[in-house]
Formats: C-alpha cells, sequence, structure tokens
C-alpha cells in the first residue's frame, strides 16, 4: 500500500480547486456584501495617488527646492571683460549681452577684443531667475557714473539684441548717459524671424512651464528638454520606433548634465523663459523705434546689424526677414541703420569665429559708429 493510500487527504491538499477557493478567500474585499467593485477601484486610485504623492514629494524636495532656494541668491551683475586699446576712450563703455540659454558674457566679449577700439568692455551676468530690463539698465548707469563713462555701446547677440534694444530704451529716455549704438548680432526682430523648428523648442519649453509645478526650477524637467532638442544625435526613426545608439546617449548626457544642469553659467528654465517671451511679446520693434524718435537732448542712436552673407548659414533666426524689419525702421536716407554680412560666419557664433568677427567689426562696425561717438562728445553735458 502506498503512501497516498494511507494518507488520503494528502491528495486534498494538493487539490487546485481548494487551491483556487482559498485564493479567493483572502483576496482583499471578499467578505465585502455591498459595493465591492466599486470599492475596489476606489482603493486602487487611492493607491495610485498615494504612489504619485510620494513621487512628486521626493521631486520637490530634491529637484525644485535646492534650485529655488539658488535662484532666490542671485542677482544681475555687470563685469569687466576689456580694457579699452586707447587711454582716451575711457569715457565710453560696451556692454554685451548674451542670447536664449546664456548667462555670463564674459566669453563672448572677450572673444570680441576689437570692440575695446571703442572703450572699456564689460559683460552683464543675468540674474537667473529672470531678466528684469531696467533693472540691468540701473545696474549699467550706475557704474557708468562711477568710472565717469558719458557714452554707452551696447553689443546683443541672438534673443540678447531684444533685451539689448529694450535696456537701451531705458538708458536712452531715463538717464543722463548718451546711447551711442545698439549691435544687434543675429537678433531675431520678432517670433516671425526665429525659424520654426527653434522657435516649437522654445514654445514647448514654456507650454511645460505653464502648466507643471515647480517647472522653473526643475532640473530634470531641464535634462528632458535639452536632450530632446538634441535627439538627432542618438536615436533614428526606424518605422514606428526608434533606433538608439546608446554610446552618443551616453556621451550626449554627459554634455547635457555638464554643460546645462552643473554649470554655474547654464541658463535656468524661468530665464529662458523669460528671454524667449521678450520675442513673444513683440519683440525689438517698438523698442527700436523708440529709438528713433526726435530728442531734443540726445541725438539717435546707431544701429548696425550684424548677419551672415548667406543667409541660409543661420539656422535659428531668419536675418533676412530681421535684415527687413530693421530697414523699414530704422534705414533709409536718413536712417542710422549700418548691416555687415561677414563671411563664414554662422548663428551669433563669435567664440567660434573670432577671426570674421573682429575683421567686420575693425573694418565696418567702427568707422560707423565712431561717428557717432565723436558726435556724442561734442554733444554739450
Amino acid at each position: 500500500m502506498s503512501s497516498f493510500d494511507r494518507h488520503p487527504s494528502t491528495v486534498a491538499d494538493f487539490d487546485d480547486a481548494r487551491r483556487r477557493n482559498r485564493l479567493r478567500e483572502t483576496r482583499l474585499g471578499h467578505s465585502w456584501s455591498g459595493w465591492r467593485r466599486t470599492r475596489l477601484v476606489l482603493l486602487r486610485i487611492l493607491g495610485f495617488l498615494l504612489v504619485a504623492l510620494i513621487v512628486f514629494g521626493q521631486y520637490w524636495i530634491h529637484d525644485v527646492v535646492p534650485e529655488r532656494e539658488r535662484l532666490a541668491q542671485t542677482s544681475p551683475e555687470l563685469l569687466p571683460a576689456n580694457l579699452p586699446a586707447d587711454a582716451r576712450d575711457w569715457d565710453t563703455a560696451v556692454v554685451d549681452l548674451v542670447g536664449l540659454g546664456g548667462v555670463n558674457a564674459t566669453p563672448t566679449a572677450k572673444a570680441l577684443p576689437a570692440l575695446s577700439r571703442l572703450g572699456v568692455v564689460w559683460a552683464v551676468r543675468y540674474d537667473n531667475a529672470g531678466i528684469d530690463t531696467k533693472v540691468i539698465a540701473d545696474m549699467i548707469v550706475r557704474a557708468a557714473r562711477y568710472g565717469n563713462v558719458r557714452n554707452i555701446v551696447l553689443v546683443g547677440h541672438s534673443m540678447g539684441g531684444i533685451i539689448a534694444l529694450e535696456v537701451a530704451r531705458h538708458i536712452h529716455q531715463s538717464s543722463d548717459r548718451r546711447l551711442v549704438a545698439v549691435v544687434l548680432d543675429c537678433t531675431p526682430m520678432d517670433l516671425d524671424a526665429v525659424r520654426p523648428e527653434s522657435r516649437s523648442r522654445g514654445a514647448d519649453l514654456v507650454r511645460w512651464l505653464g502648466w507643471l509645478p515647480g517647472a522653473r526650477e526643475s532640473r530634470i524637467l531641464r535634462f528632458a528638454v535639452e536632450m530632446s532638442a538634441r535627439r538627432e544625435r542618438f536615436a533614428q526613426r526606424d518605422g514606428l520606433f526608434f533606433e538608439i545608439d546608446w554610446r552618443a546617449l551616453r556621451e550626449t548626457s554627459a554634455q547635457v548634465l555638464r554643460d546645462k544642469i552643473f554649470s554655474d553659467d547654464a541658463a535656468s528654465n524661468g530665464l529662458i523663459e523669460a528671454q524667449f517671451l521678450a520675442i513673444v511679446a513683440g519683440g525689438g520693434t517698438a523698442d527700436l523705434r523708440a529709438l528713433g524718435k526726435p530728442n531734443p537732448d540726445k541725438r539717435n542712436p546707431a544701429i548696425v546689424f550684424i548677419r551672415p552673407r548667406e543667409a541660409s548659414r543661420d539656422e535659428v533666426v531668419d536675418v533676412e526677414y530681421s535684415h527687413r524689419v530693421l530697414i523699414e525702421n530704422s534705414g533709409g536716407v536718413n536712417g542710422t541703420l549700418s548691416v555687415v554680412r561677414p563671411s563664414g560666419t554662422e548663428h551669433a557664433n563669435p567664440i567660434q569665429r573670432p577671426a570674421e568677427y573682429n575683421a567686420v567689426i575693425e573694418a565696418q562696425v567702427l568707422p560707423f559708429v565712431r561717428r557717432y561717438q565723436e558726435a556724442n562728445r561734442h554733444d554739450p553735458p
């Protein structure tokens, strides 16, 4: 006789039907007599919300709060970049402002030593929490008074030109300093001048900032946006799916983390939003018109537009469009506009093409701006 014959209960212990019954008896809500399915659905929703709340809490504590505390300590600064090439030009300051995604203009200003032929060169470091052009203008005017600087030249690269034009309006209309010129490097004069692909990236970021709590400080969101903008480096579409180059993905991730997330000179989400919205709000056309209005106490400043000779080389801004807008508002027979078209340059890239930029500044920008500089020197204080 087998052991199973001697112990028939053993067979019952391995009965599958009995096992399923026991499982049903131990399930949550087995003994509930009413609204069992509804109560189970509500419990699952509650569990999902609890997990989401825990994840959001970690995001807020470890991502948003530290960045918000850091940004609260930032403020705009005016930094020295180059001394004037001629001691007689200490009465003029050239102020450099960078564009979208940049914070500190010092590297750009140092790449353009030709600007020191006009005067002392300063670089603006934006407040990473956002942009207030009146604050920047007042900061420049205070420094000019302290240094006995009478004349001011503003240089704006890409979207920094929009900021430069607004700062210029404040200085021209509301200060005792003389605005000699505004130099615009590949500046989009309004949103229509921004090429569609670049416009959509800015719009996507602004859209995220509008509805995601803490998005203005979130480094996780910034990483996602920056990686999305560089996806062509590591992802190629293969039908409905993407083929990932994992080595390129690692290299791109390391670059974004180094240059955009952990760098002190990387623009915050809030600063990028402020820079982009400056164009969305109307661009620099209104400020350009304000600078062109007759002023009994001051001469109208010179406007210089630096753009690639071949417009297609600028993949961010439609410089032909900006060129037409500038002619309409500052050109003409008695206009104050000079357009400079160097060969070999692309979108606002003086750090990458310093030789080309300095050459056209020496040959074309300086002679044009100096006429306004000398005229201001002969005006009564």
